[in-house]
């Protein structure tokens, strides 16, 4: 349907445009109106040419007279027309000029032109930050702000190549609006235009009297959108700093170290874009010379990752005070874990070193490898067996065990040293294994170099956990200060006296004072009959002296851990624990492996 040709057809179309003819046919206001005049005669037709009268003229149509004709007999009522109001037409772009439209919005505009950036216009949003400037003169000369924000360069990269350029969040020292108190941010837009003549000027140094290209700058307050931003990074920095020194507090503040081992260990957080993780390590002493070294990754970031850590690690260190292997340790972390939170997970390796067998006993919950270094450089993987993360249920953890006699050194880590987005975590190991196998010195220094190695630095963008055990070789002085004595017990009580006999004759050797070689005699003289009382065979006593401390061990074949308890005046026996607890520094019980149980106690030696 055509609408214009139709609408003329509509009766109220018809009544609007005879009421615009009729007004197009009044005088304007506040003209005098012509007087009226007698209306002409109409002209007397001519005749035609066999003398008969012509047809009439026809009254002028609304062809004519630029008005549509009242349809169905219709007519315009004069006193309407009379009263209705001019229709007032809405004022076009095209209406207004470019100093109505660029001086009326809040944001800063400037018009330069030419190659020297010659002024010819800035708004009144650009004047109120930065002060009037005087048409017609360089940039650098009219507007030295632009100068100082770096635009002048954009402003003829945009001028050749004709496309626009933004440099954003650029500061605008107290120009934040017209708050001149604080500072201001503006993202900078220049985009090419043409500027057109001005017309004649007296000056051709202040006038622009030829069309140019320009470069119009337009500047968008962005203070408020910045600062916002600046609030939320200094409240996700609080955030990450409350997250990390609670992650630091609840690790080791100084690790414990072991008689038997050199240990060093490093925690390195992610970059200061990245929130913390739940990465931690431990270094527990079990007693007689046998140490628990743990490793861990809480999946996640956050606090939330850090306090799930923080009961983890507490929790093995009580797991790990009732000495057992590392695969039922794990089996009770497990549980724990879910119940602490039943969407997080984590992994971990947990492994006891025992210098009486010269191996690394170990468990892995979804752990990555423990890297083991032999004396001549070799490096071996742990990998078997693992199972899966800690909070998943269901699985039956296993230990494994690994050589690590003196020379020997290890590694254990968490995924951020080794994982890479770009690349298979199994090429990070092999770029570990290389660079351990190279990396000697102090446990600390190891940490240093494996770090390095591995690129990482302070922008990594993942937790780093290092912990470096070694098992050193003695020789000289140092070696003389740590002896093992061991003596198989055959027979019956017979066997009791022959124990005080060989602990007596060893600890006389080791030149201790009279007084710790008594109570290191008596000690295993009611260890041993405690054995021989309620243990089956095999059976064994085992004296060890550190650089720090005397350890006495007896092992037999029954796995019915010793308990201490209260014996009456009565009682003939129940006392001989009791009396071991009493004068020895520490004292323990565990199972062993094999089957059977150890019950051991530990002497310490006076500082030299």
């Amino acid at each position: 349907m055509i609408f214009t040709r139709w609408s003329a057809k509509l009766p109220g179309t018809q009544r609007r445009a005879a009421a615009r003819s009729d007004r197009a046919a009044r005088p304007a206001a506040g003209t005098p109106a012509t007087p009226p005049t007698a209306a002409p005669e109409p002209a007397t037709p001519p005749a035609a040419a066999d003398g008969t009268p012509a047809a009439p003229t026809a009254a002028p149509t609304a062809a004519t007279t630029g008005s549509v004709p009242a349809a169905r007999a219709e007519r315009p009522d004069p006193a309407s027309a009379q009263e209705a109001a001019p229709v007032t037409l809405s004022p076009t772009v095209d209406a207004l000029s470019v100093h109505d439209i660029l001086g009326t919005i809040p944001a800063l505009v400037a018009v330069v032109y030419g190659p020297e950036h010659r002024l010819a216009y800035v708004n009144g949003a650009y004047a109120s930050v930065f002060g009037p400037r005087p048409a017609g003169h360089t940039a650098r000369e009219a507007l030295p702000e632009l100068d100082a924000l770096g635009l002048l360069p954009l402003m003829d990269q945009v001028l050749r190549s004709g496309k626009p350029r933004t440099v954003k969040s650029r500061k605008v020292p107290g120009g934040a609006g017209g708050d001149r108190s604080r500072d201001g941010y503006y993202t900078f837009t220049c985009t090419p235009i043409e500027v057109a003549a001005s017309g004649p000027a007296p000056d051709p140094e202040v006038a622009c009297v030829a069309p140019h290209k320009g470069v119009l700058v337009f500047g968008a307050d962005v203070t408020d959108q910045v600062e916002s931003a600046e609030r939320l990074r200094a409240s996700e920095a609080r955030q990450r700093e409350a997250a990390v020194t609670l992650q630091r507090s609840l690790l080791p503040q100084e690790l414990e170290q072991p008689d038997d081992l050199r240990v060093a260990a490093t925690y390195q957080p992610g970059g200061t874009d990245a929130a913390v993780g739940g990465d931690w390590y431990d270094v527990i002493t079990l007693g007689a010379g046998r140490t628990a070294l743990v490793i861990g990754d809480v999946m996640g970031r956050g606090v939330r990752a850090a306090a799930v850590m923080g009961q983890l690690r507490t929790a093995v260190r009580a797991y790990a005070r009732l000495d057992l292997p590392p695969h039922e340790v794990l089996q009770l972390l497990d549980g724990l874990a879910a119940e602490i939170d039943a969407n997080q997970i984590a992994t971990c390796v947990y492994a006891v070193h025992d210098p009486n067998e010269g191996r690394l006993a170990y468990a892995s919950a979804g752990h990555l490898p423990i890297l083991v270094r032999d004396p001549d450089g070799t490096v071996r993987r742990a990998a078997e067996p693992t199972g899966p993360p800690l909070g998943t249920g269901g699985w039956l953890h296993t230990s494994g065990s690994v050589t690590l006699g003196p020379g020997a050194s290890a590694v254990l880590y968490t995924d951020g040293l080794v994982e890479r987005r770009d690349k298979d975590i199994d090429d990070g190991v092999e770029a570990l294994e290389r660079a351990f196998a190279g990396a000697a010195g102090p446990p600390d220094i190891v940490c240093d170099r494996l770090l390095r190695s591995l690129g990482i630095t302070a922008s990594h963008d993942d937790d780093v956990a290092i912990l470096v055990l070694q098992h050193p070789e003695r020789s000289g002085h140092d070696a003389e200060l740590f002896h093992n004595a061991a003596l198989e017990l055959h027979g019956g009580t017979e066997a009791a006296p022959r124990a005080r006999a060989f602990a007596s004759g060893v600890l006389a050797s080791w030149r201790f004072s009279p007084e710790l070689h008594d109570l290191g005699v008596l000690a295993a003289s009611e260890l041993v009959a405690n054995s021989l009382q309620h243990g089956t065979p095999p059976m064994r006593l085992r004296l060890r002296r550190t650089d720090r401390r005397l350890i006495v061990e007896v092992t037999d074949g029954d796995d019915h851990l010793p308990r201490r308890r209260r014996a009456e005046p009565a009682d003939e026996a129940g006392r001989g624990i009791s009396i071991v607890a009493t004068i020895a520094s520490s004292w323990g019980s565990r199972r062993t492996p094999g089957g059977g149980k150890a019950v051991w106690c530990e002497f310490a030696l006076p500082r030299s």
